[in-house]
């Protein structure tokens, strides 16, 4: 086979030993040889066409889902201005009217009685109210309406799919809220009680990702962000979801390395060990089974975390748990005992210490080195709770780009300004020693690891305060916890994540150097191309 040299401008390579090169060297899907061209093979194909563009590994999205290949098939109602894959740029809904106006004439495009679906509103930037059926039945009454919030963890319904879900006159699951007189008032919190409305619709939205078009759609996205491997990291691996990621993984032109994480909470300990165990068995170059997902509370902006004392600085209730405390510390010992490994969710500090205790507990029953369980979210995780988590060998994974979206929303309503110092504290879990990533969450936020890499580096909410500033981390560290950090929580740091020989040829090509551009600039670099095993795909 023959071998392809690629020159570029510079090259940023995550490799301590040799931390920058000028050329590249490609034989089939592996790098051969990094370096200057005097330690490229003599007999190699140069290739110009990156001559003037900086070469990075290419980007690894540790915490993501494919369910951003699914929510453009519905209508966005977010507050930020967003593009969608197909590069139309839908304006942020500011005001609940504007939702209502948009509902209308989405409905007005439905045949009669087709459920109407949309996501991404976030009621937590209307201060003084909360969504409900009543604002969702002035807009439209003749059909179910669902609208999933930015955070995933709530819903809000209107009258028609309270009856069809049979929850109008309240409670049947947690999570069913209801107004002063005891009735459902159409907001659903977490799992439990989103999945009454998933099964009245026949329809789960969290499963549309058994679908090849879907994770089809889901690659493209990741790759014109620079990303070449990939985490679906609450997967319901149901049969039909298996067969679709290795349908559409098996072809050598998907343009990303897919990491399914299983979602715990759909299946007893015993069936879910035993199916994620024989899925490994159809893993490959370009698909990894073997991570479990256990969701513990729900999110901070949507009121649904568990926070430590004085729990919620405005005063509202703490958040939910997503099973049992109990049940969920046993489902940690049964997927640790089989040795297998754990992305938990934890985005409340106090649902990081009841995932604490847990591990240790673990451990102490099933001694494992290198387990490389890993907390997501962590977002106020305090600093004893990261030292136990350095003693435990935990990896963290911290979701920055939370500073720019709710960081304004945390500082004034959820957490207050001194919790809001502490908000994603990635200075000091490196000052500790503790692996860490940095992720989007995606369809949550963007998909777009430069611009979570300008979050961590320069921690500016969307008004411009800074908040946290000790808790700022270099570029340079930022790009490491987008390569080679996020790719050792997802145990691939021996083929992805840094461009050394014998790792996949795996690349993110840039029109601009990271390391030389205004730290402000870093989330507008422009992807040029990526590389999946020698394999180019340009980004239109």
């Amino acid at each position: 086979m023959t071998v392809t040299v690629y020159p570029a401008r510079r090259i940023l390579t995550m490799d301590p030993s040799q931390p920058e090169a000028t050329h590249i060297a490609v034989d089939g899907d592996r790098i051969l040889a990094v370096g200057g061209r005097d330690a490229m093979p003599a007999d190699a194909v140069i290739d110009q066409r990156f001559a003037d563009r900086i070469i990075l590994p290419g980007f690894v999205e540790g915490h993501s889902h494919a369910l951003e290949g699914a929510m453009w098939d519905y209508l966005y109602l977010g507050y930020f201005t967003r593009r969608g894959p197909d590069g139309k740029d839908w304006p942020g809904i500011t005001s609940v009217a504007a939702m209502q106006e948009c509902l209308r004439e989405q409905a007005a495009h439905l045949a009669p009685g087709e459920p109407l679906v949309a996501w991404g509103f976030d009621p937590v930037y209307f201060p003084g109210q909360r969504l409900t059926r009543s604002e969702l039945d002035a807009a439209v009454s003749d059909r179910p309406v669902v609208i999933l919030h930015a955070s995933l963890h709530v819903m809000t319904v209107n009258s028609v799919m309270l009856e069809q879900a049979g929850i109008q006159a309240g409670p049947k699951v947690e999570g069913v809220m209801c107004d002063a007189q005891g009735l459902a008032n159409g907001e659903l919190q977490e799992m439990a009680a989103m999945f009454v409305v998933f099964d009245a619709l026949d329809d789960n939205l969290f499963e549309a990702v058994a679908s090849p078009q879907v994770l089809q759609r889901y690659a493209n996205i990741a790759a014109a962000a620079g990303v070449t491997t990939i985490t679906d990291l609450y997967n319901p691996m149901t049969d039909a979801a298996i067969e679709a990621m290795i349908e559409v993984t098996r072809s050598r032109d998907y343009p990303v390395r897919l990491v399914p994480a299983m979602g715990v909470l759909g299946w007893s300990a015993d069936e879910g060990i035993s199916r994620l165990q024989a899925a490994m068995a159809h893993n490959h170059e370009r698909l990894y089974f073997g991570p479990a997902k256990l969701m513990t509370d729900g999110s901070i902006q949507g009121y649904t975390a568990r926070l430590k004392w004085p729990h919620y600085h405005d005063g509202h209730a703490n958040g939910l748990w997503n099973a049992a405390p109990e049940t969920l510390m046993e489902l940690v010992h049964a997927y640790h005992q089989a040795g297998l490994q754990l992305h938990i969710h934890t985005n409340g500090d106090e649902a990081v210490a009841l995932m604490l205790e847990a591990i240790e507990q673990a451990l102490t029953l099933w001694p494992r080195a290198d387990h490389r369980h890993t907390l997501q979210h962590c977002q106020v995780i305090d600093h004893a709770q990261m030292k136990k988590a350095q003693r435990l060998g935990l990896c963290l994974n911290m979701f920055a780009n939370h500073i720019y979206y709710w960081g304004d929303i945390h500082y004034q309503r959820t957490l207050g300004p001194s919790r809001c110092q502490r908000l994603e504290p990635l200075a000091s879990a490196r000052r500790l020693g503790i692996p860490v990533a940095i992720h989007c969450d995606a369809p949550v936020t963007p998909l777009g690891p430069l611009f979570t890499a300008w979050c961590a580096v320069n921690r500016q909410t969307a008004s411009g305060r800074q908040l946290g500033q000790h808790e700022a981390v270099s570029v340079a560290e930022a790009l490491e916890m987008i390569t080679l950090g996020a790719a050792f929580t997802l145990g691939l740091d021996d083929r992805v994540g840094s461009l050394e020989v014998g790792k996949f040829a795996d690349l993110a090509i840039l029109d601009e150097d990271p390391l030389a551009v205004d730290p402000m600039h870093l989330g507008q670099i422009k992807v040029h191309a990526t590389m999946l095993g020698g394999r180019v795909h340009e980004v239109s």
